[in-house]
């Protein structure tokens, strides 16, 4: 595969995508709706998590929870890598069902996972649900059920996340309830009962993002649903909010690495 090549795969099973990467390029910071485990191939990358930074290299298994603040960056000339996302409702139903107590997790508990046979696992569901003649089939049932199991085994740590103030919640629920609609920092301020820079400040240090970037992640979440629906590419960049489908497409590259076009290309 060329260098900064990304492709989506189709997959045998609904609700699951897969990509495959090797690049040198450095994500913003960015979110996904889904659930990601992903394997490093090749090469190593150190990124920011919903645990602080941290590093993997080649053999590693990643892992991203829906809507956790993150990035990417290289460790050296590049980096390859292997990617499965999951419609949340995938992962939280396999987690109550391997949870004895039906709880189960609503997090995958580490960002990165070093461990031989989770990764053999992984590779093995990834060649199964991507190879040319993939069906749904046992073999996938049992290949997932495990590889969520693996994964959410994996001991926590310790320490609990700070808890998003309040002031900061009413803010982000602003911006949530209509991502479409134009918001200013002087309403976050109001809706927060703070200052407009107390709110700036209060919200990147909760969520890791700026108020105008998580709106654009509202944004791209938009997009990115309705172009799974197969709604043609501009129609998406205009119902989600952007200016048009150049503007679009740059976001969507520099957040995943891929072209809207690209993208939806798995789901024709």
């Amino acid at each position: 595969m060329p260098k900064n090549q990304f492709r989506m795969l189709r997959s045998a099973l609904a609700g699951i995508e897969a990509v495959e990467a090797e690049t040198q390029h450095s994500f913003a910071r960015h979110t996904h709706e889904q659930f990601g485990i992903g394997l490093i191939s090749a090469g190593a990358q150190k990124s920011l998590s919903g645990r602080g930074m941290v590093e993997a290299e080649a053999g590693e298994i990643i892992t991203v929870n829906p809507n956790e603040v993150h990035d990417g960056a290289p460790i050296g000339e590049g980096r390859s890598w292997r990617i499965l996302y999951f419609d949340p409702a995938i992962v939280t139903g396999l987690s109550r069902e391997i949870s004895e107590s039906g709880a189960g997790r609503s997090e995958i508990p580490h960002p990165v996972i070093r461990n031989t046979e989770i990764a053999a696992r992984f590779e093995t569901l990834f060649r199964a649900l991507t190879e040319a003649t993939a069906s749904p089939g046992l073999l996938h049932e049992e290949l997932l059920l495990q590889l969520v199991a693996d994964v959410m085994r994996e001991r926590a740590e310790e320490e609990e996340r700070p808890a998003v103030p309040a002031s900061i919640r009413a803010a982000r629920d602003l911006i949530d309830s209509d991502p479409l609609a134009a918001v200013s920092l002087a309403d976050l301020a109001r809706e927060s009962g703070l200052s407009r820079f107390q709110v700036l400040r209060g919200f990147a240090r909760a969520t890791g993002l700026t108020p105008h970037a998580y709106l654009v992640q509202a944004r791209i979440h938009i997009a990115r649903r309705l172009i799974v629906q197969g709604v043609p590419l501009a129609e998406a960049a205009f119902a989600s909010g952007f200016a048009d489908q150049s503007h679009m497409t740059r976001v969507f590259v520099r957040k995943y690495g891929l072209s809207p076009r690209s993208y939806a290309s798995a789901f024709l």
